[in-house]
């Protein structure tokens, strides 16, 4: 009986990016998210909200293989657990491959928290797995000092650092990873600089042509404390090739 890979967010950033390199490696593959899509050759796709539980089950049909890549603003934590038992009703999976961030469990952030929990899901699951931590992809790192560059005045909140990494060699190492053996939690993935917020909103101020008044906004309580002691920075970690300059420089024109 053939087997297949599922993996979930498998139309998102990330997923869009890995779901051609399991392709070209041989993977029969089955994408899930919410909403129906178009087939595509050689990619099944089934549309299932994780947050629910209808479907989850057809969905993992001949699955030996989760990549777990679905994930929002809210309910990663409950959307993970209602696949694990999907996948232990299953009886065919083999290998759950989970993203996760860095500092997941030391940022005290609703979005970090819920992906520790999600980690802990997955570590406690009974089914043999990976978890890779990464940084913040470039693609949030532009969106974020877009959306602060609107504002008159730069906000600078002091600080707080990045290390913005590319989303396509994510993509890669998760690729590595799914068609290797379950590994438990491994080596973190982050870009190749460590950069100041401010830095990231000034370069982008100047591949822009835009300049802005600096405002200092201190991070106040154990947020700030967490962002200040380099919480959610990896010590150790596997390091990415292209900068935030490259990916800068290849998605904004100076006006």
């Amino acid at each position: 009986m053939s087997s297949t890979t599922l993996v979930t967010g498998g139309t998102g950033l990330l997923g869009s990016q890995v779901v051609p390199l399991l392709r070209d490696a041989g993977q029969t593959v089955r994408t899930l998210s919410r909403h129906h899509r178009q087939p595509v050759e050689g990619v099944q796709h089934a549309a299932v909200d994780l947050l629910a539980t209808s479907d989850i089950d057809h969905a993992l049909d001949r699955v030996r293989i989760v990549l777990h890549l679905a994930g929002g603003p809210k309910g990663d934590d409950v959307s993970t657990g209602n696949l694990v038992r999907a996948a232990r009703r299953s009886g065919t999976v083999e290998h759950l491959i989970l993203i996760s961030v860095i500092g997941a469990d030391a940022v005290p952030i609703g979005y970090f928290a819920r992906k520790a929990r999600a980690e802990r899901i997955v570590a406690t699951s009974g089914i043999p797995h990976t978890i890779l931590r990464a940084a913040q992809f470039h693609d949030l790192a532009l969106r974020t000092v877009r959306a602060m560059a609107k504002l008159p005045v730069l906000l600078a909140p002091t600080g707080v650092r990045w290390q913005p990494v590319a989303s396509a060699e994510v993509a890669s190492r998760l690729a590595e990873l799914t068609l290797g053996s379950p590994a438990g939690r491994v080596t973190d993935l982050a870009g190749p600089h460590t950069y100041t917020l401010e830095e990231l909103e000034r370069s982008y101020l100047a591949a822009v042509g835009k300049r802005r008044v600096r405002l200092a906004i201190h991070v106040p309580g154990k947020l700030g404390r967490a962002y200040r002691s380099g919480a959610n920075l990896a010590v150790e970690a596997s390091a990415g090739t292209e900068t935030w300059e490259q990916f800068l420089a290849a998605r904004t024109t100076p006006r």
